[in-house]
């Protein structure tokens, strides 16, 4: 497939949870209780969720998107599928559950970036491997985001990645934290169907249970598909790709950009950054320059409150690409 910005026409189909995220952006003074009233720079309503932030960060990429997910009925349920409908994704497979309210995460954001999550589970995790269409929804790609409060999902998902691979489509996964901390779930048995995975240091740690980054990526590898992709995201250090290639494993490293702007916050920038890559891949960029548009876009995405207020457009996302310095070891 062609390079140019916007050309992807193959189809991506997340799966997965759905809320939105009340970003309060604090100053370095410590929060007090005991009906204490202080200001805050600034507060802000925004989309939430792992696997929705990635979705609108594909979207706005140019890549064409379905999201399976649930919400409830309530004002936040409808400013989520109003959200998405605006990002132009196809939200009819999005089920509105009466029983219970929407999820809802609240960010106590410092001005370094780093941030406590409250969240109240409502519909997150609700989403059933039952809601993913027979066909896929004519997609070429599968991902879900934030497997460890899929709750719903945890007994199918492995079926769910292999049926997905046998129809065709290529899969991806970011486990995202585990609130128990457990870091089981059957992720491992979900890994074995996953074509490209997506964690931090701490989540490839938890998951395999080695302390030593190279040994975790490794390991994870020798579980997944030939020629499966585990993307290391390093934060401010940008990110890197590792692949096994027969007995070694190859890696390719990113760096992080300088950008126009100043860093409001970090908030879904690891969701962003899946997003390019994913973006990279449906439009057949090779594995380096899909780690610098992913990179790109995580970068984007902190010059503005919540995971999608800064999300960049194609053409924007590969012009901060071409500044993205890869090297191979």
């Amino acid at each position: 497939m062609a390079e140019a910005a916007g050309a992807v026409t193959d189809r991506l189909l997340v799966v997965g949870e759905l809320c939105v995220d009340l970003i309060v952006g604090l100053t370095e003074e410590a929060i007090r209780f005991g009906q204490h009233e202080q200001l805050v720079p600034f507060t802000e309503l925004t989309m939430g969720s792992s696997s929705a932030i990635t979705a609108c960060g594909a979207a706005a990429a140019g890549v064409p998107t379905t999201m399976v997910g649930v919400v409830g009925r309530d004002d936040f349920g409808d400013y989520i599928v109003r959200t998405l409908t605006d990002r132009g994704m196809d939200v009819s497979r999005i089920r509105v559950d009466a029983s219970v309210p929407t999820g809802s995460s609240t960010h106590l954001t410092r001005p370094d970036g780093d941030r406590a999550i409250l969240t109240a589970m409502g519909s997150i995790g609700m989403t059933a491997a039952t809601d993913v269409p027979e066909d896929f929804a004519g997609a070429a790609h599968l991902h879900v985001g934030s497997y460890f409060l899929q709750h719903a999902l945890w007994g199918d998902a492995a079926p769910l990645f292999a049926r997905a691979r046998a129809a065709g489509l290529s899969t991806s996964l970011d486990g995202n934290f585990d609130p128990d901390q457990t870091w089981d779930r059957g992720i491992l048995e979900v890994i074995a169907h996953t074509d490209v995975f997506f964690g931090n240091e701490q989540e490839l740690e938890g998951i395999t249970g080695l302390s030593d980054p190279e040994s975790a990526v490794r390991a994870l590898l020798e579980r997944m598909p030939a020629g499966a992709i585990v993307v290391r995201k390093l934060g401010a250090d940008g990110a890197l790709a590792a692949t096994l290639d027969s007995v070694a494993v190859s890696r390719v490293h990113a760096a992080v950009p300088e950008v126009s702007g100043v860093l409001v916050d970090t908030v879904g920038a690891g969701d962003s950054l899946a997003a390019g890559f994913l973006a990279g891949r449906l439009s057949g960029l090779a594995t380096d320059r899909s780690l610098a548009l992913g990179v790109a876009c995580g970068t984007a995405s902190t010059r503005g409150a919540g995971g999608v207020g800064a999300q960049p457009d194609r053409a924007t996302a590969e012009a901060i690409a071409g500044a993205v310095r890869t090297w191979s070891d």
